[in-house]
């Protein structure tokens, strides 16, 4: 079945994905965005999985003021080049996290932070944490969707978060 244009640029605006991506997953799911916008995503998890061990030195370190000022957080983002980190999605995933770091108070980035002998529940984790904005999906997750729309590895290398009086 032929892709119209329209479709293609609907399917691009709500992934963020290539034109020929987004042509070749609406061919193979006959026309249906919906079905097409579920192979984008697969096929950007499983690039998200090949980029893991590429080196990540470039990024940004992003700011979370709560209103009223007495909460706050700064979480350094990393990924491998400066055109990147300047991108509007990757400046929103810092925003986002450094809001869920706020909000949530987690103790460490991952299991891999975790100093041995240490015992931390899950929801202490942040990548471990349900993101705050959409409770379907957790940090690791929407970490590893941004990776498949960006073509870079992400990582989330720290982060503090600092309340007042405490």
């Amino acid at each position: 079945m032929p892709v119209s244009a329209a479709q293609v640029k609907e399917l691009r605006d709500k992934t963020g994905a290539g034109i020929m991506d987004s042509k070749r997953a609406l061919e193979e799911a006959d026309g249906d965005i919906a079905k097409a916008e579920a192979l984008l995503n697969e096929k950007g998890l499983a690039s998200a999985a090949k980029k893991a061990g590429r080196e990540t030195s470039e990024g940004l370190v992003v700011s979370y003021i709560h209103t009223g000022g007495r909460v706050g957080s700064l979480v350094e983002l990393n990924c491998e080049t400066d055109f990147v980190a300047r991108t509007e999605e990757f400046e929103a995933l810092g925003r986002n996290l450094a809001m869920q770091v706020a909000a949530m108070s987690p103790l460490h980035v991952d299991r891999e932070s975790v100093p041995e002998g240490e015992e931390v529940a899950d929801e202490q984790l942040l990548s471990e944490q349900e993101y705050i904005r959409d409770s379907s999906m957790k940090i690791a997750e929407l970490v590893k969707e941004t990776i498949g729309k960006l073509g870079e590895n992400i990582r989330i290398r720290r982060f503090s978060r600092f309340e007042l009086g405490g």
